[in-house]
């Protein structure tokens, strides 16, 4: 089950997040989004664990904990949506400026 966790300290690390879900079960995979430009996190992260009622029980009880200060928010992840492709909203028939001169 993926898990989204959100309103994270900028200084939890991956490793940080693993330990957080792992007294509730395997935690298969732990990563906090870093901005791509800055390489600092972003404040959010995603787990994955591998027993559903492990997770659920981690959503349940880490829901609202203090962490470094903070109080993260977690909940089952959404799937990812399918986004629009990135030409800037033109149509790619190659008819743009076609008729301009």
């Amino acid at each position: 089950m993926n898990i989204y966790v959100s309103n994270l300290s900028f200084n939890v690390q991956d490793e940080d997040l693993r330990e957080f879900f792992a007294p509730y079960g395997e935690v298969t995979s732990a990563k906090v989004i870093n901005d791509r430009e800055t390489g600092r996190s972003r404040g959010f992260g995603f787990v994955e664990m591998s027993d559903d009622e492990a997770a659920k029980k981690a959503i349940g009880e880490l829901d609202q904990a203090t962490v470094e200060g903070r109080a993260i928010r977690v909940s089952l992840a959404k799937p990812k949506e399918e986004r629009a492709g990135g030409n800037g909203g033109y149509k790619r028939n190659d008819s743009y400026n076609r008729n301009r001169w």
